[in-house]
């Protein structure tokens, strides 16, 4: 086990492998595995059963993907719920709340004060900025940025791949700009731009780029007001 400060809390059974990095103040829950590489910084909540810092497996018909920074990072002031899993090479700011039974994937970057809700799933190689709030059984895919302030409402999908695997593309999520707001069950397609402080109107599907400041609704969206 790793040099663990005196002032942690551990629940029952903790597994924390070697090259682990506790902070000051940190509280974790019972059956919760912290493997290599995983840095932890201080006032830190993780509830019970959680497994962070996951190695990432593939077979051979699924991307293989680099990692820059095989650690899991989680900045101080980050509150995570029960049964979640983040995998390593991902970086959670400062003060980001993490629902019950969320999952991150590798190479994603959360910025601080943002809100991962409850069984809601971050796929790999994904950016999600500042004040974020991406809420109950969202999907987000791999390959997405979020900017800044962005809202996804619960049961979002995004997608990444046109052809669904049946030719050549190179994986692509949305794009949504600072401000705009995704409604419940809105889908939106591969590599689609929301633009600014735009709205997406609930059960809406987004086929193509979408322009700043207006709202949009329906199947494809469309524009229905500034």
């Amino acid at each position: 086990m790793s040099n663990i400060p005196e002032s942690v809390q551990l629940g029952k059974n903790t597994v924390i492998e070697e090259d682990v990095v506790v902070g000051e103040n940190v509280v974790i829950g019972h059956n919760t595995v912290l493997l290599q590489g995983t840095h932890i910084g201080d006032d830190v909540s993780i509830g019970s059963n959680c497994v962070l810092g996951i190695k990432p497996g593939v077979n051979q018909r699924m991307r293989k993907t680099a990692q820059d920074n095989q650690n899991l990072m989680i900045e101080s002031g980050t509150r995570i719920g029960h049964l979640v899993s983040i995998y390593s090479g991902t970086k959670i700011g400062k003060g980001v709340f993490i629902g019950d039974q969320a999952s991150i994937r590798e190479n994603v970057s959360v910025g601080p004060d943002s809100v991962i809700g409850r069984a809601a799933i971050v796929e790999l190689n994904t950016t999600i900025g500042k004040s974020c709030t991406i809420q109950t059984l969202a999907y987000v895919t791999g390959d997405t940025t979020l900017e800044d302030e962005v809202f996804i409402g619960p049961c979002v999908s995004m997608s990444n791949d046109k052809y669904m695997g049946a030719q050549p593309f190179s994986l692509k999520g949305p794009h949504i700009r600072k401000g705009a707001k995704i409604g419940n069950n809105a889908s939106l397609l591969p590599g689609v731009t929301i633009g600014k402080d735009t709205i997406v109107g609930a059960g809406s599907v987004v086929t193509k780029n979408i322009e700043e400041n207006i709202v949009v609704a329906g199947i494809p969206a469309r524009k229905i007001r500034s």
